[in-house]
């Protein structure tokens, strides 16, 4: 099974009506076109991911995101998430994501699937502290490597690079002001992706153009795990 209309038709309900009562009424829905499809998506990239970048993983009930929002400090009380998405992550590192992870975390695959906002996506999002410090450490030491990644033509031409979402006006401390890998010691997160149409994001199709773009992305995911001490590997 694959995503279909009916996966979009249930999340355009659950965002105009971001209720219990809703969800409840509709729960079979989400069973079967969301969370079913999306733990079938799960096990395909996992053995699409054995050919070419074993380390990375998924597996349905560690990978995908649970569609019930985390409320207690934000303002908007919307018990769910209008979304669904999942993680790939290194077999050996953390499965948390950003800042408040545990650890260093770890650089890996995203995968969204919403109406109107889809997309797939590569990386380390805002990493926390530890492995953000061990990255610019490595961006200092060898500027040319980061740089050969991020401005790959190929690259650019499918994502357009680094994200630019999160990125310092100057040069952090312990870096001189004109150190030749200022441009990247700015960047406080790692990521690349794109967007993905409606059509794309139905498509019995969408498993091989993901496999596509994790290939792409896959320089930037092992230079990140690499210098967090998580290691490529050959096999499973």
């Amino acid at each position: 099974m694959v995503f279909s209309t009916a996966t979009l038709t249930f999340l355009r309900g659950l965002k105009r009506h971001n209720d219990r009562a809703w969800f409840e009424a509709h729960r079979a829905e989400y069973e079967a076109h969301v969370k079913r499809a999306m733990g079938e998506l799960i096990e395909e990239l996992d053995v699409r991911l054995t050919r070419f970048a074993p380390e990375i993983i998924g597996e349905p009930k560690r990978s995908m995101f649970r569609i019930y929002r985390d409320i207690r400090f934000s303002p908007d009380k919307s018990p769910y998430k209008t979304h669904a998405s999942c993680w790939f992550y290194h077999r050996d590192g953390s499965r948390a994501v950003g800042r408040g992870a545990a650890g260093e975390g770890g650089a890996g695959f995203y995968v969204q699937i919403a109406p109107g906002d889809s997309f797939v996506g590569g990386g380390m999002w805002m990493p926390p502290r530890g492995a953000l410090l061990k990255l610019r450490e490595a961006i200092g030491d060898d500027p040319k490597r980061i740089s050969k990644i991020a401005t790959d033509r190929r690259l650019a031409r499918r994502f357009g690079g680094l994200s630019e979402e999160a990125v310092l006006r100057r040069v952090p401390r312990g870096f001189a002001p004109d150190h030749p890998a200022g441009r990247w010691l700015k960047f406080q997160s790692f990521v690349m992706g794109r967007p993905l149409t409606d059509a794309q994001a139905v498509s019995a199709r969408l498993p091989a153009l993901l496999e596509g773009d994790f290939r792409l992305m896959l320089p930037l995911v092992r230079w990140i795990n690499g210098v967090l001490g998580l290691r490529a590997a050959e096999r499973r």
